[in-house]
């Protein structure tokens, strides 16, 4: 088994950003750089600004760069702030990879190409043609529930060789697979599915990018600290009373959308707008997250 090192460079919570709006529909940069201050405050050591949750593909390059100034600029000093970059265009990522790289961020998150579902060779030539075009630390993400198809083991192992990939953000919901990851490669690990974070660090896991630690930050740094000590009790217990707040918000209504909605429930955003094709949930959707929450004892 692959030595695995104690400090993980991009932390071990970090939240994967909603990019915040205007009523208008504009980004709203003020709003981001609170919302990245509460996070961190909350106990987020990184954020992954503008990747799916962001909204990243209605976004355009200039309002992606933006934001990675506007949290750069909140936080930059106190977590490790990784750039969703990753599109199914090698060109365009490349592109604005670099313009991240300008703007001085610890890493990119590099999503396998969806849509045009490359084979696995296309899927390394382009993730290692990327890494090749920066000198930024790369995150892999593979979550085949949205692109379509997965970074299987062999590619994952074999970008692992690259010296800049240093982690994978895993969404694949296969613990056989991403045993064998960790078993296999040097990359620090990280879940990509919030009610998965206790099992895979139990299998050797670094932490979590997570959606629902929006909402609920303080508790993910506990379980995520529990977990890393050993101290699986403590770690059972808080993903049980985590697990109807992840419900809440990962099972009922789009992630973003659900995320925006409870973070104005609590008045950290100032509305819940989202770019289409997302839009805004009726009341009857909204009543099973409100049901959930209740079952976590949150007043909304």
């Amino acid at each position: 088994m692959v030595a695995h090192s104690t400090k993980p460079r991009f932390g071990t919570l970090l939240t994967a950003m909603v990019t915040p709006f205007t009523d208008e529909g504009a980004v709203d940069l003020d709003a981001a750089q609170k919302l990245a201050a509460h996070l961190v405050d909350g106990g987020n050591d990184g954020l992954v600004v503008t990747g799916t949750t962001g909204e990243t593909p209605t976004l355009t390059d200039d309002e992606n760069v933006a934001m990675f100034k506007a949290v750069m600029e909140a936080v930059g000093d106190r977590a490790a702030i990784i750039a969703g970059t990753g599109t199914n265009d090698t060109a365009h990522s490349i592109n604005l990879s670099r313009r991240a790289q300008e703007v001085g961020v610890d890493g990119i998150l590099l999503v396998t190409p969806y849509y045009n579902k490359p084979s696995q060779a296309g899927v390394r030539a382009h993730i290692e043609a990327i890494a090749d075009a920066t000198d930024v630390p790369v995150m892999l993400y593979d979550i085949p529930g949205r692109t379509g198809i997965p970074m299987e083991t062999d590619t994952i192992v074999a970008l692992s060789q690259h010296e800049r990939i240093i982690a994978l953000k895993d969404a694949k919901g296969n613990l056989l697979e991403t045993t064998k990851v960790i078993a296999r490669t040097d990359l620090d690990v990280y879940s990509g599915d919030d009610g998965m974070t206790l099992p895979l660090m139990a299998i050797g896991g670094k932490g979590v990018v997570s959606v629902t630690a929006h909402v609920a930050a303080p508790q993910y740094r506990a379980l995520v600290d529990a977990a890393l000590a050993g101290d699986f009790e403590t770690a059972r217990r808080l993903h049980f009373e985590l697990d109807p707040v992840q419900r809440a918000l990962m099972t009922h209504i789009q992630g973003a959308i659900a995320a925006k909605q409870v973070l104005h429930w609590q008045s950290v955003l100032p509305n819940s707008v989202v770019r289409l094709p997302l839009v805004q949930p009726t009341a009857e959707e909204l009543n099973p997250v409100k049901a959930d929450l209740a079952e976590a004892g949150w007043e909304i």
